[in-house]
């Protein structure tokens, strides 16, 4: 059975579809079965893999709005083991278009039902708003992961984002816990982001990552050349801090118990050579 995340900010600029592309393709370049819903009219998820809207004519807009099976959307990606469910800008009609549907929050959930048994994860690139779209996500996640800005305004997404959630979870998706906080964007040379490290930890605990998401140049090149961070450049400091990531949610999920795996050292932010974490995913 599949897990289904959410990867959700309703402030935007903080590294929600950087985080579900680079995600998502580490934890496939760990032999994980995962696919990619680009839920967010930008289409970005699907750009940043090299896949644009002349590459196909059916997408999450047919799925959510005419109820197309999403097998008939799925398509495959230069790695092996990682699907793409496309986004478009077809999207932006499905906010007005099921304004009035009976059931227009359980769409997305109801689509992934055939599919759970395929997937050992699939993950969900929400757009930044509070819309029928981002609340078909949550409804049909079990969790909900949350990129956070290592910037002075980070907490705003933030909170607002927690209300959404406890609210999606009190009304319609009892289920929906979350999978954690991870800091993006971090620059070891800011004090800013020491700071905002800092506050977060302190209020959040083992909810935050332990893996910490840099500011890097080849993580801002790679959409540009249609390619997930691994296969842009393998050895970078976001290549390899993404493939530690998926590391940890694995292990985050894998606990017997069912609990967050949690790392009781965290003052230490060294991070194994790429290749070493493709092994240890493996």
């Amino acid at each position: 059975m599949a897990k289904v995340i959410a990867i959700s900010n309703q402030k935007g600029g903080v590294g929600k579809t950087t985080t579900s592309i680079n995600l998502a393709s580490s934890l496939a370049a760990g032999e994980k079965k995962v696919l990619l819903i680009d839920m967010d009219p930008q289409g970005n998820a699907g750009s940043g893999l090299g896949i644009y809207p002349k590459d196909f004519e059916l997408s999450m807009y047919h799925v959510i709005v005419d109820e197309t099976p999403i097998k008939d959307v799925i398509l495959h990606t230069e790695l092996k083991y990682l699907d793409l469910a496309p986004g478009n800008q077809d999207l932006i009609g499905a906010e007005i278009e099921l304004v009035s549907a009976i059931g227009r929050e359980v769409r997305l959930k109801e689509a992934l039902e055939p599919i759970q048994d395929v997937y050992d994860f699939i993950i969900l690139d929400c757009p930044p708003t509070l819309g029928v779209l981002t609340v078909n996500a949550l409804t049909a996640s079990n969790s909900v992961l949350i990129p956070l800005q290592c910037e002075y305004y980070a907490m705003e997404g933030l909170s607002q984002l927690l209300k959404t959630t406890a609210l999606i979870k009190k009304r319609i998706n009892p289920g929906l816990e979350r999978e954690g906080i991870l800091l993006t964007m971090y620059d070891r040379r800011n004090n800013l982001s020491h700071q905002v490290e800092q506050e977060i930890r302190a209020h959040f605990g083992d909810e935050v990552y332990k893996t910490i998401i840099p500011r890097n140049v080849k993580l801002s090149e790679a959409p540009s050349h249609g390619k997930s961070i691994i296969l842009y450049d393998i050895n970078s400091a976001g290549a390899v801090a993404y493939m530690a990531a998926a590391k940890e949610l694995i292990r985050r999920n894998s606990d017997d118990k069912g609990k967050l795996y949690t790392q009781t050292d965290q003052s230490s932010r060294s991070i194994p050579n790429s290749q070493e974490t493709i092994q240890q995913l493996n």
